[in-house]
């Protein structure tokens, strides 16, 4: 693996929160393809895309910068989360599951952004 972001441990549970994501949303009304299912999805897929574009960057603080993009991010598919239950496209079960997933990552990823280093 050449790129630095593909060791990353934040990276890999992105990717895989990111795939689940797209995976549950197969399952929402064709109406919200280009709402709520569009949102959700892009929001999940840019945990995973800040985090490669912030271990490129030259800076520790550029960095933290992206790093806290991925982070709203994950704040961002929390409320898509909330939406979805309240829609009634997911089941209590499912949300649980993907609220636990998002809280590990953002416990994770905010521990990874405030191990970074200011120079």
């Amino acid at each position: 693996m050449p790129f630095k972001f593909e060791k990353l441990d934040i990276w890999k549970l992105s990717i895989e929160f990111a795939n689940d994501v797209h995976l549950l949303t197969r399952s929402f009304p064709k109406e919200e393809m280009f709402s709520l299912t569009s949102q959700f999805k892009r929001a999940a897929d840019s945990i995973s895309l800040n985090i490669a574009e912030g271990s490129i960057g030259q800076t520790n603080p550029e960095q933290r910068k992206f790093i806290g993009y991925s982070i709203r991010s994950v704040a961002e598919c929390v409320n898509c989360l909330h939406l979805s239950l309240k829609r009634e496209y997911i089941s209590q079960e499912a949300f649980d599951k993907f609220y636990a997933a998002a809280e590990l990552l953002f416990a994770k990823t905010t521990k990874f952004r405030n191990s970074i280093i200011d120079r």
